[in-house]
């Protein structure tokens, strides 16, 4: 996406939720949204009920931030997700969370989606044997993503200052080998249970 210049911290305040953009520091008391769980600036806190298009702009606004794409990007992803089969809202998530910086993050191999991308754009990870530089590469069923000779260290330390995360279902990783295997693409239920697609696909098709 765009470079954003400004605090994170306040997109999770006027969004009203912990986008997690800060990684490991969104599960502590340091937390933004947890402190001041109302908008930023001078007015956060008496904020005016939302009409029925700015809770449809909001909710995509929380998808789309949260795995740190463009708007445009976030268009495509929709355009495609529109031209497949299956439920539209559950196939842009599946697109989304399929992306190679939501993969390496999932896995707990680093703090979160920038961190991913930034260890991927310095080429620090491999998919099938192959250094990938491109974050949002999209991985399918059978990709194996792997660290590069040489990274392994720096990897190392990044996953010992991290929370142990809960198993995923539709990964298979292995911390001491730093390996990472797609096994299939996730199913709704793999996915953030808050994230409300439906209002999305209901944003494009106004």
């Amino acid at each position: 996406m765009a470079r954003h210049t400004e605090s994170v911290c306040k997109i999770c305040r006027n969004e009203g939720k912990k986008l997690f953009l800060k990684g490991d520091r969104c599960n502590s008391a340091k937390c933004s949204q947890t402190k001041r769980p109302y908008g930023s600036g001078q007015h956060g806190q008496n904020r005016k009920k939302l009409s029925e298009y700015a809770i449809h702009l909001r909710e995509k606004q929380k998808c789309r931030f949260s795995y740190l794409v463009s708007e445009k990007q976030f268009s495509r992803y929709f355009k495609i997700a529109a031209g497949k089969t299956g439920v539209t809202g559950t196939v842009l998530l599946q697109l989304l969370e399929s992306r190679f910086d939501s993969v390496v993050a999932k896995a707990g191999f680093t703090a979160g989606r920038k961190q991913s991308r930034q260890l991927i754009r310095h080429r620090h990870f491999m998919i099938n044997g192959r250094i990938v530089d491109i974050p949002s590469y999209r991985l399918k069923a059978g990709d194996k993503i792997s660290v590069k000779k040489g990274s392994e260290e720096l990897i190392k330390t990044i996953i010992d200052s991290l929370t142990p995360i809960e198993g995923v279902n539709w990964l298979e990783y292995d911390k001491t080998a730093l390996k990472i295997t797609v096994k299939s693409l996730p199913e709704r239920e793999d996915i953030d249970p808050t994230v409300k697609e439906q209002l999305i696909v209901e944003y494009y098709s106004k």
